[in-house]
């Protein structure tokens, strides 16, 4: 079972940024929405992984199928990090799709495609990590959580509730960072140990060799 994250925050705060010192060659960036560029130079994430090159780092489609299928051939391939980027698209551009359609079903069908997606990340090898990105969004309590089309989306699933690590990423006075701890009204939560500190920088790749260390993979 691959190890999940789920990555929480507002557009701009920091969360493709933190893709900066990845490596590339050895993760795969999938992205729901064509035209959105990486907010620092990627030469490297520029190049499509498709079947004939399998040496790429980016995919973009929002097709779910594919996009499993994708993952397993990345993995195949030899990649060890699989990061979906602006995840919550799956959902939104779906619901748009569908905007014709009424009834409560339309969503249970959303909902269940993107808890299918989450489970399919969770089905690759022990070795690989992934990290879900989306949007960040605050219900009637005030508590910020990942962002979906609907309430009647919410009330079907906690999305959170299906990882056991969960950041939030933030900026403050023109830096960035990942919490690690709540902050009593996020969802943000880590393992015991994993992290000493209540914020990190947003540095994907010392998050992913913390977590790493931490589970012995």
């Amino acid at each position: 079972m691959a190890v999940l994250s789920l990555i929480i925050g507002g557009s701009g705060s920091g969360k493709s940024a933190s893709l900066r010192n990845q490596d590339a060659k050895k993760s795969l960036l999938i992205q729901p929405n064509k035209g959105k560029s990486l907010p620092f130079k990627s030469t490297e994430w520029r190049k499509k992984f498709n079947a004939k090159d399998t040496s790429g780092s980016l995919y973009i489609s929002d097709n779910y199928t594919t996009v499993h299928k994708v993952m397993d051939a990345a993995v195949k391939a030899g990649k060890k990090t699989i990061i979906v980027d602006d995840s919550n698209y799956f959902m939104q551009n779906e619901s748009l799709r569908r905007v014709a359609e009424t009834g409560y079903t339309k969503f249970s069908e959303i909902a269940k495609s993107y808890i299918e997606l989450i489970n399919h990340c969770s089905s690759l090898p022990d070795d690989v990590t992934v990290y879900i990105m989306t949007h960040i969004q605050e219900d009637d309590r005030g508590i910020m959580k990942p962002k979906t089309v609907g309430k009647m989306i919410d009330n079907q699933v906690c999305l959170e509730g299906l990882f056991t690590i969960v950041f939030r990423c933030y900026e403050r006075e023109g830096k960035h960072y990942f919490s690690t701890k709540t902050n009593g009204f996020d969802c943000v939560k880590t393992p015991m140990g994993m992290f000493d500190d209540s914020e990190v920088d947003n540095d994907l790749a010392v998050i992913d060799a913390a977590i790493r260390e931490y589970e012995g993979i």
